[in-house]
């Protein structure tokens, strides 16, 4: 996550602080098999032609083999050892991001039972940053883990100067902060820099609603994370043509008396579509109910944390039938069509977990490590997987999500728009369903005012960076 990747918080519980986290393309709760269509297989037991495992379009990078030796910390003649997590034990917010300790859990099993890496198994060490242990947990890490995989901490960047000297390789679920998003020996399947910007949802969203690209206005907030995150869209903006309304309107992170008066304010200034940075909380229902409640009826185009349960479970009257979210994941509703999804569901559901695009995202990191740690081969070394991972250089996760740029540290290019209606969500574009507009002018160079972090020549954050990290060797 990181003004970006993000996961999902519950109904809201750490709006203000993860905001930046959930930002663009990867964040949502939405999960649950009730919300997937049927389809027949059974995605535990698919298989290729030749009998090999798979997962969507992807072959199984797991497997049996003869890979002998203790050629790193945390491996052995038999096994690798990793670690993985989530912030699940926050008082705050019980279960936050638990879906990414529960996909990586399952992943585990699955490559375990097919012979783990070229037969040495994998063993995984779970952890729980509970928000704010995140650098407590970094130093348990770096004492016994090969790697860490698929996890995702909110105060990442807090345990970033020990993973930086432990030289400890990650391969993130996602990360929050500039400098654990930037750092060195990090790599994501699903990139969020801090230097680029992916304003594909911007522009199909203009593209799809005539109103959003010259009747547009924003809703912000005092949070500066939100307000963080509304100036970079509308510095976005801008830089495809669309100019904002400005109509003043800006919430209070700690709520207000009466939501009419902005939404009155929306209405008279001319406002057809709306954008928010916000995720989804009681206040910003209370603002689209207003919006109803005083005949005022925009197109609502918001971040992908709006593609939620809590979101859904809102809208039983239909007050936000008009919220459409952008996303570079494949929607659960998506399954009949999108093997990957399926799979996923059911392998994470079989073992009881909790299911989310957060979960996907974990997941397909898990896929990307295992597939750089089998290409290693016996000789299983960190920067053998700093070499491998630094020339993947476009990846979906077997199809859960559009094509991203891991080894170069790139977001990816593509969206796709899902429509809220009652409980259901449903891709409205493009109209092919699993398909994404996918376009390279839509990255878009970012001002480094807004990195947060200096960046050197590789594009490395240089806040905690020594001059001995694994470089890769290509």
């Amino acid at each position: 996550m990181n003004g970006k990747a993000i996961g999902r918080v519950a109904a809201g519980a750490l709006a203000p602080v993860m905001a930046m986290a959930m930002l663009a393309g990867c964040a949502g709760e939405r999960g649950g098999s009730a919300a997937v269509p049927a389809s027949g297989g059974d995605a535990q037991s698919s298989a290729a032609p030749g009998g090999q495992e798979t997962f969507g379009t992807l072959a199984s990078p797991c497997g049996p083999g003869d890979a002998k030796g203790a050629t790193d910390q945390g491996v052995t003649d038999t096994a690798i050892t990793i670690g993985y997590g989530d912030d699940r034990g926050f008082t705050k917010a019980p279960g936050l991001s638990k879906e990414m300790g529960d996909a990586v859990s399952t992943m585990i099993k699955w490559c375990n039972k097919q012979g783990g890496i070229n037969g040495r198994q994998i063993v995984g060490h779970q952890y729980d940053a509970a928000y704010m242990q995140a650098a407590t947990v970094m130093q348990k890490a770096c004492k016994q883990d090969f790697m860490l995989v698929g996890e995702g901490f909110a105060m990442d960047d807090a345990a970033e100067q020990y993973r930086v000297a432990c030289k400890l390789p990650v391969v993130a679920g996602y990360t929050v902060g500039p400098n654990a998003a930037m750092g060195p020996m990090k790599f994501e399947a699903v990139p969020y820099p801090v230097d680029y910007y992916n304003a594909a949802p911007l522009k199909l969203a203009a593209k799809t609603f005539p109103e959003f690209a010259s009747d547009v206005d924003l809703i912000m907030s005092n949070s500066p994370a939100v307000m963080t995150g509304s100036n970079k869209i509308k510095s976005a903006m801008k830089e495809i043509g669309i100019t904002p309304k400005d109509c003043g309107v800006q919430l209070n992170a700690e709520g207000d008396p009466s939501y009419v008066p902005f939404a009155e304010k929306f209405k008279s200034c001319g406002v057809k579509a709306l954008w928010t940075s916000k995720s989804p909380d009681p206040a910003a229902f209370s603002l689209l109910e207003s919006l109803d409640r005083v005949d005022a009826h925009p197109t609502l185009v918001f971040e992908a944390t709006w593609y939620s349960d809590a979101v859904a479970k809102w809208n039983t009257s239909g007050q936000g039938d008009n919220i459409h979210a952008g996303l570079i994941f494949q929607p659960f509703e998506n399954a009949d069509k999108v093997p990957a999804v399926k799979k996923y569901l059911d392998l994470v559901n079989a073992e009881g977990g909790k299911t989310a695009l957060l979960g996907m995202q974990a997941t397909s990191a898990f896929l990307l490590w295992a597939t750089a740690a089998k290409d290693c081969g016996a000789d299983l070394t960190r920067q053998c997987m700093v070499n491998k991972l630094s020339q993947i250089h476009e990846w979906t996760g077997g199809g859960l999500h559009a094509p991203t740029d891991p080894g170069a540290n790139m977001p990816s290019d593509c969206t796709l728009l899902v429509k809220l209606t009652g409980s259901t969500y449903k891709q409205v574009a493009p109209a092919a369903i699993g398909e994404f507009a996918c376009d390279k002018s839509n990255l878009l160079k970012t001002d480094p005012s807004t990195w947060g972090t200096k960046l050197n020549e590789d594009r490395i954050a240089t806040t905690f960076l020594t001059s001995d990290v694994i470089k890769p060797q290509v």
